[in-house]
């Protein structure tokens, strides 16, 4: 089933496109954070980041560089944020924020219980790489 992204990129639904290339996709989110605020998606419909081809992976951030210096340069930001989610809609996409503070986008707060296992996090997640 095509994913709502899907739909935009096929027009289908509208959206204020802003960049695409033959592999990936970028148009303003109609719930901006911030203004410019930019989702940039691949035209495949893979729903996790990680799963994606490597050529689709290598277009879309690829892309959010691109995306990012526009950013940058319409809307006179500092920095561009980057977030992704990953849950919200089955089709792997990046957000772009123009920001000028830190304070825009907030971590989550601190685990106490994984702050005390970080030797062994490191280790597990080290021998998962291997």
């Amino acid at each position: 089933m095509a994913s709502l992204f899907s739909k935009i990129i096929q027009g289908e639904i509208p959206s204020h496109r802003v960049f695409e290339d033959e592999l990936t996709f970028a148009f303003l989110d109609i719930n901006p954070r911030h203004e410019g605020h930019t989702i940039v998606v691949p035209k495949r419909q893979v729903d996790y980041l990680f799963d994606l081809p490597d050529e689709d992976y290598a277009a879309l951030w690829a892309s959010c560089a691109t995306v990012a210096s526009a950013l940058k340069a319409a809307t006179g930001c500092e920095r561009v944020l980057v977030l992704v989610l990953g849950y919200e809609i089955p089709h792997a996409h990046v957000h772009l924020i123009p920001s000028n503070q830190s304070d825009h986008m907030p971590f989550p707060p601190v685990d106490e219980t994984a702050a005390g296992h970080l030797a062994e996090t490191a280790e597990r997640i080290r021998a998962a790489v291997a």
